[in-house]
C-alpha cells in the first residue's frame, strides 16, 4: 500500500511540475527565418536557441515552469567560407545557428514572456522597443484568466520605415530597407531611450517615432514606459508565435492594420485570429494523461499483486 501511495505522489508531482508550457512557432514568410531565443537571467535555458524555419514550417519548445525570455526572427542568414553563421537582422553574434546565451542585436521585433509569474499569470508582449524587422503574432491556447489576447504587430513596416529610421541592404536595384531603428538606437538621445533624466514614466513619452510604431502596431511596446496597452496576461496557456502572420505583406499605410493583415477585432477590441494552422495542445496533453494514469495503476497492481 505505501509503494502505491508512493506512485500516486510520484503522479501528482510530474503532474504539477513536469507539464511546462510549450511554444509553438511558426513561418507564414515567403522565406527562411531563424528563430533564436534568450532565456532570462536565472531561467532555465531552452532545449535550443535558435534554428531554421523554412517557409510554412513551425516547431514547437517545452518551456520550463517560471520560464522568462524572448524570441525573435533572423533574416538574411548565410554561412561564409570561413564556417561563420550571420544574419543580415537580429543577428545574435554567436558566429553559429544557436545563440547560446547572446541576444538579438538591433532592430528586431520581440516576443517576451513571464510564465507562471505573480499571481499564477503569464505575462507576455510584443515589443518594437529594439526596432522592427518581422511582423509577429503572440496568439494564447487554452489559457484561463487574465485577458488570454493576441498581440502583434501585423504590418510589414520596412516599407513605411521613416528614413532615418531605415536599415538598406545594397542591392543589384539599389538598396531594400530590411529593418527599421528605433529612434533610441537611431540617434541615442536620453529622451528616446528612456535613460538619465528621462528615465521614469514622468519624464519619458511617447516621440513621434515611437508613435510610428504604435499608430501601425496599437497592441506592441513602442517604448520603454509603454506598459498599460501592451502587456497581456493569461494563465496556463501554450503560445503560438507566427512570424508574418498575413500570407499578404502590407506594404502601405492603414488605419487599421489588424483589420488590414487579415485579423479582425471583435466588439470588446480583442483580436482574432484567423490565419495559419491552430494547434490545440490541450488535445495533445489528455492522451499524455491518460497514458499516465495508465502506468500508474499498471505499476499498482503490480505493486498490491507482490
Amino acid at each position: 500500500m505505501a509503494r502505491f501511495l508512493f506512485l500516486l505522489s510520484s503522479f501528482a508531482f510530474y503532474f504539477s511540475g513536469a507539464l511546462a508550457a510549450t511554444l509553438t512557432i511558426a513561418n507564414n514568410c515567403e522565406y527562411t527565418v531563424w528563430p533564436g531565443a534568450l532565456s532570462g537571467a536565472g531561467t532555465a535555458p531552452l532545449p535550443t536557441t535558435g534554428f531554421a524555419l523554412q517557409k510554412g514550417e513551425s516547431r514547437s519548445l517545452d518551456v520550463p515552469a517560471a520560464w522568462s525570455g524572448r524570441l525573435w526572427g533572423r533574416t538574411l542568414c548565410a554561412t561564409d567560407s570561413s564556417g561563420r553563421f550571420a544574419c543580415g537582422t537580429g543577428d545574435c553574434g554567436s558566429g553559429a545557428m544557436e545563440c547560446s546565451g547572446a541576444g538579438a542585436a538591433p532592430p528586431a521585433t520581440l516576443a517576451e514572456f513571464t510564465l507562471d509569474g505573480s499571481g499564477g499569470m503569464d505575462f507576455y508582449d510584443v515589443s518594437l522597443v529594439d526596432g522592427y524587422n518581422l511582423p509577429m503574432l503572440v496568439v494564447p491556447q487554452g489559457g484561463a484568466g487574465g485577458s488570454c489576447s493576441s498581440t502583434g504587430c501585423l504590418v510589414d513596416l520596412n516599407g513605411l520605415c521613416p528614413s532615418d529610421l531605415r536599415v538598406v541592404l545594397s542591392t543589384a536595384d539599389g538598396g531594400e530597407s530590411v529593418a527599421c531603428k528605433s529612434a533610441c538606437e537611431a540617434f541615442g538621445s536620453p529622451e528616446y531611450c528612456c535613460s538619465g533624466e528621462y528615465g521614469n514614466p514622468n519624464t519619458c513619452k511617447p516621440s513621434s517615432y515611437s508613435q510610428f510604431f504604435k499608430n501601425a502596431c496599437p497592441r506592441s511596446y513602442s517604448y520603454a514606459y509603454d506598459d498599460t496597452t501592451s502587456t497581456f496576461t493569461c494563465a496556463s496557456a501554450n503560445y503560438l508565435i507566427t512570424f508574418c502572420p498575413s500570407t499578404t505583406s502590407q506594404k502601405s499605410s492603414d488605419s487599421n492594420p489588424e483589420a488590414a493583415a487579415g485579423i479582425p477585432s471583435n466588439g470588446n477590441g480583442t483580436m482574432v485570429y484567423i490565419g495559419g494552422d491552430q494547434v490545440n495542445h490541450g488535445a495533445q496533453i489528455v492522451p499524455r494523461v491518460a497514458a499516465l494514469l495508465l502506468l500508474v495503476v499498471s505499476l499498482a497492481l503490480i505493486s498490491l499483486s507482490a
